[in-house]
């Protein structure tokens, strides 16, 4: 559709504008998920092939049931079971599906910047599913989503993304979609946490968790990635949960209808308390069906499905 790009790569590309009419197409698909069939023939005969060089379970799920809820064919690659096993590039790969003839790619890679690079290499449609520590424009729509259910608006907001940011690719969308929604941002997290070139983006940084979300209208956790805890980034993981942890005692700094969101998967203990994760403010599973609805949107406007996207 003319009102989009013709990719999907990083939010920090991305006009109000366009997000708005995300935002918007995501709300009408919804509707679909709430269906006791939900299935439209919106984009039959399309075809999407998910590429994930990367573990996902919600992302490439999500990405699945939305393209075959709109009737769309879709080839899953697994890089352990393909060529690039064998030491096949990654731009031979691409060229290689792109003679397929696919119409859409969405792509996870570790590498920042693969989404990008895919997208020179194709004629197909690409969305970038998370690259590096760059971007996961997916998980920031539907977050963006989630909130204005909730609250009616993005514009006036605060919101507090609390945890280990300096690897976050879900932190950097966030920062980028939320602002240029008229939301506050506000980074919490230890200083070695931190990205180096936070002071260069539009937020403002707290390394006191308390002072972090006071007042706050949305406190979204991140996932503490075990998987560095090598590197010495903080002392230990129950000192992390002592000092960043969000429990019900720190939620009570925020505001009393605060929100409280996390991409998962979840670290129970560690970055969130149970009875947090599982409370009244958690709105964390319905992240989840905002995920597929969000993907639908995205799937309907890049591949033009038909103008009807409801089916009737």
């Amino acid at each position: 559709m003319s009102a989009l790009n013709r990719n999907i790569l990083a939010l920090r590309e991305m006009s109000a504008d366009e997000i708005q009419l995300i935002l918007d197409q995501a709300q009408e698909m919804k509707e679909i998920l709430s269906r006791p069939i939900k299935k439209v023939p919106t984009l039959r005969g399309k075809s999407v092939v998910t590429l994930f060089f990367e573990n996902s379970t919600r992302t490439r799920m999500s990405f699945e049931m939305a393209a075959k809820t709109l009737s769309a064919d879709v080839t899953g690659f697994a890089a352990s079971t393909s060529s690039v096993a064998k030491g096949e590039s990654l731009k031979d790969t691409i060229l290689t599906l792109n003679a397929m003839k696919a119409d859409a790619f969405v792509i996870r890679h570790s590498a920042s910047g693969a989404a990008h690079f895919i997208a020179r290499h194709t004629s197909a449609r690409v969305i970038n599913a998370g690259d590096g520590t760059h971007e996961h424009p997916t998980q920031g729509l539907l977050d963006m989503l989630t909130i204005r259910q909730h609250k009616g608006t993005l514009r006036g907001l605060t919101v507090a993304i609390v945890g280990d940011i300096a690897h976050s690719r879900v932190a950097r969308s966030n920062v980028w979609g939320l602002t240029k929604m008229g939301a506050k941002v506000r980074l919490v997290g230890p200083r070695t946490l931190l990205p180096a070139d936070v002071e260069q983006l539009p937020v403002e940084v707290h390394t006191d968790l308390r002072r972090g979300v006071s007042g706050c209208d949305v406190v979204n956790v991140l996932r503490i990635q075990m998987e560095r805890q090598d590197a010495g980034l903080f002392p230990s993981v129950r000192e992390y949960a002592q000092t960043f942890g969000v429990n019900r005692s720190v939620l009570r700094e925020a505001k009393p209808d605060v929100l409280v969101m996390h991409p998962g998967p979840m670290n129970r203990g560690i970055e969130i308390t149970p009875d947090v994760a599982d409370g009244e403010f958690s709105v964390v599973t319905e992240q989840v069906t905002n995920g597929v609805a969000v993907r639908m949107a995205l799937l309907y406007l890049l591949l033009g499905g038909s103008n009807d996207a409801s089916g009737h």
